[in-house]
């Protein structure tokens, strides 16, 4: 940073957001808090605002750069700006920030007077950003009202250039238990597109376990296992919501914490169990070792690049198996041949013996998925073994039995060793609801290759993040005093059959609990070779709305759950008999279909498909959570208080995609969809998914913020809660005016419920509070 003046707070060092509120006292105001506004109000975590009539200075990209060392953090954010106008602007920096911090430092580039910061507390912040919202009509920044505030000195931004500015911040993290929580304040608005780059690196004395955020996806790299360093991956640095990130410290075998919220509605609230394991395997410490059985599609679809590809994977899996683990190799196409008839330990020479196997592997004849599966599940693994499956195919099933239900049902019943089995779908002409659904039922997952993927390359990432096996036949149970289970709890746990975990990955369980008593989950399985059970006690009286990420996060799982059941109606029976005979996508014809060759009456399986469809719609109404068979709940003229119109037009379009497309591209981008959202642990606030042609689509009609859901109607943001009454329509009770004291009423209790953001959206506003329907009329 070129000609930078820097900061003359030294004075400051000690003197946080709460030391000034004692210094100031409630009704008090700090000298520079009392001095008027620049002309360009930046607030890098929201806009630039500006009451004059000429463009505004410019927040083009944010980086943040924290350091947390025990339990201080120290934030650094460089924003950079810019001057689209031919005049030089002045502008002033006001950074919401968490309680406790001090400044640090603040610099910018080129000539001025002497750069100055100081934190205000939470009542002077507050009147700040009210005057702010009261002078430029425009209610944005009552998102922060309840945060302290940074303001700057006024700095020049020269016309036609660009002016960086740097502020560094310190503050205590909070810590619950092992867990220790970071948050970087941001707005939850989907309008927000600014770039942020952040960066945190982690110092602790104790080994750390994992670090999660269920706001950000994060990319993380361990220095130690002491030290680790992570950030906003690119998909992330656009994505609205305050950066919220939190890391647990490593206890003996598995480390673990809760986060919690209250919700009176299903008598408890929500919870999401975050586990972690230990950073790094002692040396010598016993392993679960692999038994991995490659199953080959061979069949002359396969022929050319994709069987080369296919050849090089297994050696990659080959080469990445441990010495006495062990591997078998089956290759199929309307027979089914093997290396072994059993799974053999990797030597120097069972290699070589395969790799010669895999040499004279050619692509000719059908497909017998049926039989390879069977085939690849009929051994009995060696004790010890965590047993596992990888099996690609690149077409439909054309050989033997080629039902989907029946080749399904007939892998569950040959599992009885509890093998995991990856599934791959090769090309688009697969049946990826099979696939799907027996790598579901297996505790394991299901890739897609996309034409023009490489093949080796997606079954070699598969394969690596299968490496050290740590806990497997993983169980979770809430057990009482004495340890023994304590049913009536939980409720809806997701997943419900938990997955295995390996070397660096995390455990995320989401549900509801019942009561507000303290509540102990036991996390049990076969941990590095032995059976183990790790019990957590939590205190529900910690429960916070500052946790709303848990409910829709959980929401989101479990509208992917009911989508897996809707799926599993429209299974395949036989190309003649539901694809011909339901082509049109008919519920009743599909419904006859199905009872034809399973026995089970038209009225139960309609009856089980509404309740499901009718679950899916009122999810996603209450919580903001579209999928592809719901978007049109954001389109404009969508009436949410008409639940039989809505329950009819998503039934519509879950007969006709999710039910009867079960193969090509339109279907497997329903199961990316599902699989995002079945182990979704980060929010989604613009809704993205993808459509029936794998573009990434994406909406700002509907706005996630704090606890609440709202769907844009034409100048009107509508409040989930006050559509759910349907009986009341969408009239309000009572109509508040922007800016009255009524109004400032409203904020106030909005703030004293962690709903503040609520009052930050533009446009007229009707909001369920109180029992009553408010509306709130626009700013003028």
């Amino acid at each position: 940073m070129s000609s930078v003046r820097k900061s003359g707070i030294g004075w400051l060092i000690a003197l946080g957001c709460a030391a000034v509120a004692q210094a100031g006292g409630i009704a008090g105001h700090s000298m520079r808090s009392a001095r008027p506004l620049a002309s360009n109000l930046v607030v890098p975590q929201r806009s630039v605002f500006s009451g004059e009539a000429r463009q505004p200075v410019q927040i083009t990209e944010v980086a943040a750069d924290v350091v947390i060392a025990e339990r201080v953090a120290t934030t650094r954010l460089d924003i950079a700006l810019m001057n689209p106008t031919d005049a030089r602007q002045e502008a002033e920096l006001l950074v919401p920030v968490p309680e406790g911090v001090a400044v640090r430092g603040f610099t910018f580039q080129g000539a001025a007077a002497e750069a100055t910061a100081e934190v205000l507390a939470r009542d002077d912040a507050r009147r700040i950003y009210q005057s702010i919202v009261s002078k430029m009509r425009d209610p944005a920044l009552l998102e922060f009202v309840g945060s302290c505030l940074v303001r700057s000195s006024v700095f020049p931004v020269e016309a036609r250039d660009k002016q960086a500015v740097r502020l560094t911040y310190e503050g205590l993290v909070t810590a619950d238990g092992s867990r220790v929580d970071y948050v970087l304040p941001r707005t939850e608005s989907v309008y927000y597109t600014i770039p942020w780059n952040v960066k945190v690196r982690i110092k602790s004395k104790a080994p750390i376990s994992t670090v999660y955020s269920p706001s950000h996806k994060l990319e993380m790299k361990r220095l130690s296992p002491t030290e680790v360093e992570v950030e906003i991956a690119e998909e992330s640095r656009t994505a609205p919501g305050a950066l919220r990130l939190s890391y647990l410290v490593e206890e003996a075998g598995l480390s673990a914490t809760l986060f919690a919220y209250p919700d009176p509605k299903v008598k408890g609230g929500y919870f999401l169990l975050l586990a972690g394991l230990p950073a790094r395997r002692d040396e010598g410490a016993p392993a679960i070792k692999r038994e991995v059985t490659l199953v080959l599609d061979r069949s002359g679809s396969m022929n050319g690049e994709k069987i080369e590809q296919v050849r090089e994977a297994a050696f990659q899996v080959l080469a990445g198996l441990d010495e006495g683990e062990a591997f078998n190799i089956i290759a199929y196409n309307d027979q089914v041949s093997q290396f072994a008839d059993r799974p053999v330990a990797k030597t120097k020479e069972s290699v070589a013996k395969a790799r010669e196997y895999l040499e004279g592997v050619n692509a000719r004849g059908g497909t017998n998925i049926h039989d390879a599966l069977i085939e690849a599940l009929r051994p009995k693994p060696a004790a010890g073994f965590l047993p596992m499956v990888l099996f690609l195919t690149d077409g439909l099933p054309t050989v033997g039995q080629t039902a989907e239900v029946a080749i399904r049902d007939a892998a569950r019943k040959a599992n009885v060793h509890s093998r995991r089995v990856f599934t791959f779908g090769v090309g688009a002409d697969v049946n990826t609801a099979l696939l799907e659904r027996v790598a579901l039922e297996t505790r394991a997952t299901s890739t897609f290759v996309l034409p023009k993927e490489n093949v080796e390359v997606k079954v070699s990432s598969v394969f690596k993040r299968l490496a050290g096996p740590v806990l497997a036949d993983t169980k979770l149970e809430v057990v009482g005093p004495d340890n023994v289970s304590a049913p009536g709890r939980v409720l809806d746990v997701i997943p419900g059959r938990l997955p295995d975990l390996f070397e660096g990955e995390q455990l995320v369980v989401l549900g509801q609990y019942v009561g507000d008593q303290p509540i102990t989950f036991s996390v049990s399985g076969n941990y590095l070779g032995k059976k183990q059970a790790f019990p957590f006690a939590f205190d529900l009286g910690k429960a916070t709305t500052r946790n709303a990420f848990v409910p829709r996060l959980w929401a989101s799982r479990k509208i992917a759950v009911l989508l897996d059941g809707i799926r599993e109606l429209g299974a395949d029976i036989g190309p003649t008999r539901i694809q011909q005979k339901a082509r049109n996508a008919k519920t009743q014809m599909i419904l006859d279909a199905i009872a034809e060759v399973t026995g089970q009456s038209v009225a139960a399986q309609e009856a089980k498909l509404k309740e499901l469809v009718g679950e899916v719609v009122r999810l996603s109404a209450e919580f903001g959570i579209l999928t592809e068979y719901t978007a049109f709940l954001a389109r404009e003229g969508t009436d949410l208080t008409r639940c039989d119109a809505l329950n009819q037009q998503a039934q519509a379009n879950l007969e006709q995609r999710a039910m009867n497309t079960r193969v090509g591209i339109g279907s497997i981008n329903q199961d990316f969809n599902r699989q995002e959202q079945r182990g979704q642990t980060i929010l989604n606030y613009r809704n993205d998914y993808y459509d029936a042609t794998m573009n990434r689509v994406e909406t700002a009609a509907v706005q996630q913020v704090n606890d609440r859901a709202f769907f844009h109607r034409g100048r009107q943001w509508i409040d989930s809660q006050a559509a759910a009454d349907a009986a009341k329509g969408l009239r309000p009770d009572r109509t508040v005016a922007f800016g009255s004291p009524e109004y400032w009423q409203l904020v106030e209790q909005l703030v004293r419920e962690d709903r503040q953001g609520v009052a930050s959206l533009p446009g007229e506003l009707l909001i369920r509070i109180g029992g009553q329907n408010v509306l709130i009329t626009a700013a003028k």
